[in-house]
């Protein structure tokens, strides 16, 4: 293993100054991801909560279907199915965009995490102690200032732990994106057995790194919990 990885490790783990290494092409899909998910997530929850059906209803059917199919079969529709669609063969953008195997493996990952983070803020949401709501409506907050100061960070700060795990499944879900021709970490450990037939050594550098990767993750998650969360752990014993 250990020379597989010295002979192939720019592939692994740094870029050669032409293109992203497979572990930097994953970090960027994950970084993306949830960049851009995690916000999203926050406008979607609020609405899965709304007492307002025309707003409810829709998130929640958005969030059944992403939650309810694979993400691979999702991807497949984003990456052959839509661009085969006459719309958007039609539509330079369109057709530049879903030319790009890249652009379509972040679209569905972007819909994918999204659905799941909805329904664990919306869980955040609903699990707040009604006494605070009502301590904010004596004050005579409005309903955005209550969710701007009262609501969101106390459900932000709740669905930490549950969120580290989907940032997890992300990481781990990052390989299905070579189907869409992205060269993540998984394609280059497959370009690697290929040029050596070391399946054991190619794909275990992989599951290394991989694991890396997510012990990193969960470290960085338990250090914000235990800053974030001590307000629960008040008297406790």
């Amino acid at each position: 293993m250990i020379e597989i990885l010295q002979q192939y490790w720019l592939a692994y783990l740094w870029s050669d100054g032409q293109r992203l290494s497979g572990l930097g092409m994953t970090l960027l899909l994950l970084l993306a991801t949830i960049g851009i998910g995690f916000p999203l997530s926050v406008l979607l929850a609020v609405a899965r909560v709304s007492a307002r059906r025309r707003l409810r209803v829709p998130v929640y059917l958005y969030t059944y279907f992403f939650r309810g199919t694979p993400l691979y079969i999702q991807l497949l529709i984003i990456y052959s199915g839509v661009y085969s669609l006459q719309l958007v063969q039609q539509q330079p953008d369109l057709n530049q965009f879903f030319q790009d195997g890249f652009n379509c493996a972040l679209l569905a990952f972007v819909l994918n995490t999204s659905a799941y983070t909805t329904e664990i803020l919306a869980g955040a949401i609903r699990s707040i102690p009604h006494g605070e709501i009502e301590a904010a409506e004596a004050f005579g907050m409005s309903r955005w200032a209550m969710y701007r100061h009262i609501i969101l960070p106390a459900a932000l700060r709740r669905a930490l732990p549950n969120y580290s795990n989907e940032v997890i499944l992300i990481l781990h879900a990052t390989p299905i994106a070579f189907t869409a021709t992205v060269p993540e970490l998984l394609k280059v450990a497959r370009d690697v057995n290929s040029a050596t037939y070391a399946s054991f050594e190619a794909f275990g550098t992989a599951a290394l790194i991989y694991a890396a990767v997510s012990f990193l993750i969960v470290w960085i998650f338990r250090r914000l919990e235990r800053r974030w969360l001590a307000f629960l752990h008040t008297g406790s014993h």
